[in-house]
């Protein structure tokens, strides 16, 4: 914890956060769809399996879990179902914010913080589900259709700070799943998790963990 205070305190220039299940409360959402997809070809999946690919490209997610239930379909309709996952997605979701965190990353803004949005949800549902008036609060989007490699792989926060022309340990992240995590920190950055989807076990890699964004923002007084 001295370390991550001494960092906010000290050199923190930036706050990177993830959306889903760290700004919007989405996860549900996102394991609905998948689920009714997915059913169509006869793999069913619990929560976990999903929640625990948040920020994953939707193609990835599918050529995976193909994989892991051994079955293989061709690459056009692969992406005619990713298709289908993302609208009924936006069928079902609506902008549940969590609680406090519009405040947050207001008072972050106010404090002269800049502030970047890491995500491997596809820009038209960032564009569907998060509220123009937070969305707005963001120097920086990173979205799958700019980066070569989504998360886990460390590119999508790569290219936020090549953005935001700062280094590694100049900012710091917020997330709430393993491959975030991994994304974070294989880029080099400190990772802060919440545990607003799965329980602090599969979080192990953050730096530090809280249980809610309320909780966490006593990091920044």
């Amino acid at each position: 914890m001295d370390r991550i205070e001494a960092l906010v305190r000290q050199k923190c220039k930036a706050v990177l956060f993830d959306m889903d299940g760290v700004i919007v409360h989405t996860m549900p959402d996102h394991f609905r769809a998948w689920q009714k997809v997915l059913e169509s070809i006869g793999i069913q999946v619990d929560e976990f399996e999903i929640y625990a690919r948040e920020g994953e490209p939707g193609m990835v997610t599918l050529s995976e879990l193909l994989a892991k239930y051994g079955k293989k379909l061709p690459q056009e309709q692969m992406r005619r179902l990713v298709q289908w996952k993302e609208s009924l997605f936006k069928q079902i979701a609506s902008p549940r914010l969590f609680s406090g965190v519009e405040d947050f990353i207001s008072q972050l803004k106010n404090q002269g913080y800049r502030l970047a949005l890491v995500t491997g949800t596809s820009k038209n549902e960032v564009d569907s589900i998060l509220p123009s008036r937070v969305a707005d609060l963001f120097e920086v989007v990173i979205t799958p259709e700019l980066v070569s490699r989504g998360k886990p792989a460390p590119d999508p926060y790569l290219a936020a700070l090549d953005k935001l022309g700062l280094k590694p340990d100049e900012a710091l992240v917020i997330e709430n799943a393993p491959y975030g995590i991994r994304s974070a920190k294989g880029a080099g950055l400190v990772c802060i998790a919440v545990a607003t989807s799965l329980p602090r076990e599969y979080l192990q890699d953050a730096d530090l963990i809280f249980d809610s964004i309320e909780e966490l923002r006593k990091l920044f007084p």
